[in-house]
């Protein structure tokens, strides 16, 4: 599974790297939203892992745009954030339907095993 990690901490992209790929995935990192707009359109990724804190555009801002490409409206996505769940109780229709978010995992209580398991559920959900 091809998958962009789209992480501005260099630190934790490499680590999340690492593991993805130990995994078996291959991975194209990006710190910023053009960046993994860019890279998409490289390569169409299988999925998304997305930090919502960016510089410059949030991720939210990012999936808006990404989303707006026809070829990417099927990309399964993984919010991966700092920015606690709570933050959209009340959005979750919007973060499933209209933004593709299959799973939203908090950095302080998500584990690599969990970031994994996540992306294995998407690899076997497209199955």
């Amino acid at each position: 599974m091809h998958i962009i990690l789209l992480e501005p901490d260099r630190m934790l992209a490499d680590i999340y790297r690492q593991t993805l790929l130990a995994d078996g995935h291959t991975v194209t990192m990006c710190a910023s939203a053009q960046s993994a707009i860019f890279a998409a359109d490289e390569q169409c990724p299988d999925a998304v892992i997305v930090e919502l804190q960016l510089i410059g555009h949030s991720g939210i801002e990012f999936l808006y745009e990404f989303r707006s490409y026809n070829d990417w409206r099927a990309v399964p996505v993984i919010i991966h954030s700092q920015v606690p769940p709570a933050e959209f109780n009340g959005s979750s229709k919007l973060l499933r339907q209209e933004l593709g978010v299959k799973d939203y995992l908090y950095k302080p209580r998500t584990s690599l095993a969990s970031l994994l398991r996540s992306v294995t559920l998407l690899n076997t959900a497209t199955l």
